[in-house]
């Protein structure tokens, strides 16, 4: 990271979260540890990253990994391309479609439903004043229900959002991501 922000001492909680990362993952993601230099931020962060990414929905995790990927690609983000497509690559269990995604969804070989979701999640990012009922109906005839509709929204916001501290702070992925599911 571009920024030199010392890590302050972390609350049990999140000592605990970085714990369960090094187990599960083999490593800390450098997202993480960017933010370890204020507890109450890291813990905000992480919060929402659970919460949109992990928790029930009617999106499977490939599929929000998916957004994150191409709401990633049009905003150009090393970071989120390089950990967010090897999500892709590992649930998916298709290297390919990982690379695709990342380079250009529109090139991947997609069922109805992930292209309208990705065909939103891309049009939200790259001209939210132009989305409209027509667009959230795409979404509907794909097979999406409203709940669904918002936590298209809320994942590919969340992602803008990430992708732009990324670029701000110069943000680099963990070197081990670049070998996952290959």
């Amino acid at each position: 990271m571009a920024l030199e922000l010392k890590p302050e001492k972390l609350s049990p909680e999140n000592e605990a979260y970085f714990e369960k990362c090094r187990e599960k993952l083999g490593f800390v993601p450098n997202v993480l540890t960017s933010y370890a230099h204020d507890d109450a931020k890291l813990s905000a962060f992480a919060a929402l990253y659970n919460d949109l990414m992990l928790a029930p929905s009617g999106l499977s995790k490939l599929e929000r990994e998916m957004i994150a990927v191409a709401v990633s690609n049009v905003n150009r983000c090393y970071y989120c391309l390089t950990a967010h497509g090897a999500a892709v690559r590992q649930l998916s269990g298709d290297p390919v479609l990982g690379e695709l995604i990342v380079m250009n969804y529109r090139a991947a070989e997609l069922s109805v439903r992930h292209r309208a979701m990705l065909d939103f999640a891309v049009k939200l990012t790259e001209a939210p004043h132009r989305i409209g009922e027509e667009d959230r109906e795409a979404l509907r005839k794909a097979g999406f229900g409203e709940r669904d509709i918002w936590d298209i929204g809320a994942v590919a916001s969340f992602y803008n959002m990430s992708n732009r501290m990324a670029s701000a702070v110069d943000m680099r992925p963990n070197a081990e991501y670049h070998a996952q599911a290959r």
